[in-house]
């Protein structure tokens, strides 16, 4: 059986015991940006902490998706009045609903190893996310702004950022405004964008 959690599962004990507040900063300063009360789903939601607590504090309403049964469990513990799935970020049924903001952390780069696949994958995931968001609707990932490869440290398994360049292309085509990038105390890159005023099929 295909692993849909890129290997996460396995290991979910450590990446608990070595998840940190870094980039949590950032978080609060898009959350503050968003209507109180938001509707922000957040994909591969792993435990929840400290990105899903950081937003359910600001106010804001989460809908958690994970293909980890181990960390979605986590993540219903740390926040449990969200709306959860035990789905891959791939195929989500909650796609199919609209929210005021998507937030992806650590997750865009692990999508699949080969360079051909891996760059589809986190097109059509953006483009999902895009056609999810009500318009003005922000979204938030990480992904280095320099192409690269390299390995998962926890997992092993090959990572891989398309670049700025890409992000920006990507984003463009599925109707965000051009993005900014920030970069947190621990030198990560996030790209924060916010959907066009047109509805796109």
């Amino acid at each position: 059986m295909t692993d849909r959690s890129n290997g996460y599962d396995l290991i979910a004990d450590r990446f608990l015991a070595t998840r940190s507040d870094i980039g949590v900063e950032v978080v609060r300063d898009w959350a503050r940006a968003l209507p109180l009360g938001s509707s922000i789903l957040d994909i591969g939601c792993g435990s929840g902490w400290p990105v899903a607590t950081t937003l359910a504090e600001a106010g804001h309403r989460l809908a958690g998706i994970d293909p980890s049964p181990t960390l979605l469990a986590a993540f219903r513990r740390a926040v449990p009045d969200a709306d959860t799935a035990f789905e891959a970020a791939e195929d989500s049924r909650f796609f199919g609903r609209r929210f005021d903001g998507a937030v992806a952390v650590g997750l865009l780069f692990l999508l699949p190893e080969a360079a051909q696949a891996a760059q589809a994958a986190q097109a059509a995931l953006i483009a999902r996310v895009g056609r999810a968001l009500h318009p003005g609707g922000g979204f938030l990932f990480t992904a280095p702004r320099i192409a690269a490869t390299w390995r998962d440290m926890l997992t092993g398994r090959v990572s891989r950022s398309l670049g700025e360049g890409a992000y920006r292309a990507l984003l463009a085509g599925a109707g965000f405004h051009p993005p900014r990038i920030i970069a947190d105390t621990g030198g990560n890159d996030w790209f924060t964008a916010v959907a066009g005023s047109t509805d796109r099929a």
